[in-house]
Parts: C-alpha cells; sequence; structure tokens
C-alpha cells in the first residue's frame, strides 16, 4: 500500500524557517516524481515545488523559488521542503504528492498519492 507522510509543520513567526518531511512507502523514486502543494483557507491547491525521479527540480511559485528547497533522501524515503525566510502569505497546509511519471507537474490532477497535509502558519 503506497503512503505519504507528512510532518514538520507548524506556526513560526515572519522571517523564520521551517522544514517539512514527506515520508513515503509503497514505491521508489525511480518511477515517481514527488510534488509540494499548498492550499490556504478560500484559495486553490497550488504546486510549490516537484522534484522528478532522477532529482531534477522545478519550482512554480516565483515569490518562494530563492526562499524554499526541495530535496530527497532516497536512503530515508523522505523528500523535505526546507522554508526560510517565511512570510504571512506561505500560511497554508502543505501537501505533499507522488506522480508515477518521470516528468514534474504543478498542477494537482493526475498525482496518484497524497498526504494527510501539514499546517503551516506564519504569524507574529
Amino acid at each position: 500500500q503506497s503512503q505519504l507522510v507528512e510532518s514538520g509543520g507548524g506556526l513560526v513567526q515572519p522571517g523564520g524557517s521551517l522544514r517539512l518531511s514527506c515520508l513515503y512507502s509503497g514505491f521508489t523514486l525511480d518511477d515517481y516524481s514527488i510534488g509540494w502543494f499548498r492550499q490556504a483557507p478560500g484559495k486553490e491547491r497550488e504546486g510549490v515545488t516537484c522534484i522528478n525521479n532522477s532529482g531534477g527540480v522545478t519550482n512554480y511559485i516565483d515569490s518562494v523559488k530563492d526562499r524554499f528547497t526541495i530535496s530527497r533522501d532516497v536512503a530515508k524515503n523522505t523528500v523535505y521542503l526546507q522554508m526560510n525566510s517565511l512570510k504571512s502569505e506561505d500560511t497554508a497546509i502543505y501537501y505533499c504528492a507522488a506522480l508515477r511519471a518521470y516528468y514534474c507537474s504543478g498542477h494537482p490532477w493526475g498525482y496518484n498519492y497524497w498526504g494527510q497535509g501539514t499546517q503551516v502558519t506564519v504569524s507574529s
């Protein structure tokens, strides 16, 4: 059974940092790309960044590309999202998702598996 579990969210002050983790099981990254998405209250889910099966990275939001970094540790079955210089507008539920493809996508449809999400709140 394939599964993804996010962790690492929480409350942080503006300018602070968080590292989100996405622990995956039931599949390997040889055949999957992993994307991070976020959904703020009243807004649609949007793609943040993605790492494909060969380690290539695609960023989808200009406002975070210099502050957020996606990485993976295959030995630990984990994909990370390092978020620095956080702003109030980064407040959202963050999800990781697995796409059975060799490419990335910033659209949520088509992804095969989703985690339950982790809340990130940026506030003073």
